[in-house]
């Protein structure tokens, strides 16, 4: 199993249910996408960006297909119009 973690720290944090919109829309794209869960950041809690995408694949692989996939590029194409930041973590879980 892959975990695929990508944090955004948006030019404008308004746009941050937009962007869980568009992230949202990718759920179960590929086969061997196990997790696909999109947190916004909440007022009153601590937080260094403004929204998180936290995934877990099946395989490399997976993760592989997922990446290239044409909807999944049409999405990352619209929230880099609207990211300062992103960071991205991929371990083995």
């Amino acid at each position: 199993m892959l975990r695929h973690i990508v944090m955004w720290t948006l030019k404008r944090p308004e746009d941050a249910a937009k962007v869980k919109a568009l992230l949202d829309s990718c759920k179960g794209l590929v086969p061997g996408m196990h997790e696909f869960d999109v947190g916004i950041k909440t007022e009153g809690l601590e937080a260094n960006c403004d929204v998180v995408l936290v995934s877990t694949f099946e395989s490399k692989d997976a993760l592989a297909a997922y990446i290239p996939h044409p909807h999944h590029q049409g999405v990352v194409a619209q929230i880099r119009e609207m990211a300062a930041t992103r960071h991205v973590v991929d371990y083995n879980v």
